[in-house]
């Protein structure tokens, strides 16, 4: 009974120093934004190193900028719901800890992480429409952007185009709000994931 707890313990305490981190690279990384993120509540942390999920690791690997992937979550099944921009789709179960950790994915349920290829930085979107959605209209209705396979992403109620690869500017109409970006990092195709704000 001892050596199990003592295991478990040791599991426990690898993972929270995964965590803790993934969100020292956020705050290091948080001082020289010059207002480029949103105040909206976001937050997530996927451990990939346990879901162990190929369409999450693709948009997270440096090496291969420009996939993009999205993710949702589904909390009456308890999973992830991944896809990305290269036409992989995929769902993983919540493990013990996702279940424990309170999640807010964006101004709908979804936001989209990924290397740029233009800048090599990692971005993480919101997947709302920034001149479209309102998210203090009544009754609250979704504008999501539809994300293509060359890294832009375009609206299907005002048909703007924004692209990923460069921080979510728009691309078809000067004068736009960029896309809205949450803070974001990663340590690796198969490690930590952390959004926020």
């Amino acid at each position: 009974m001892t050596a199990f707890n003592t295991t478990e313990t040791m599991k426990m305490q690898k993972k929270m120093k995964t965590l803790l981190t993934a969100v020292a690279l956020m705050c290091a990384t948080a001082c020289s934004d010059g207002f480029t993120y949103t105040t909206y509540p976001c937050y997530l942390v996927i451990d990939n190193s346990i879901h162990q999920n190929t369409t999450l690791a693709a948009a997270m690997t440096a090496a291969s900028p420009g996939v993009f992937c999205t993710i949702r979550s589904n909390e009456t099944k308890k999973k992830y719901l991944f896809s990305n921009n290269m036409g992989q789709t995929s769902e993983t179960q919540f493990t013990a800890i996702d279940l424990r950790q309170t999640r807010s994915i964006g101004m709908n349920n979804a936001v989209v992480v990924g290397f740029g290829s233009l800048t090599g930085e990692f971005y993480a979107y919101d997947l709302e429409c920034p001149e479209c959605y309102d998210p203090n209209a009544v009754p609250n209705r979704s504008k999501p952007l539809d994300i293509h396979s060359d890294g832009n992403a375009t609206c299907k109620v005002c048909h703007r185009t924004f692209n990923l690869n460069s921080g979510g500017n728009c691309t078809s109409d000067a004068g736009v709000k960029n896309m809205t970006r949450y803070r974001a990092a990663t340590a690796g195709p198969f490690a930590t994931l952390a959004v926020g704000n």
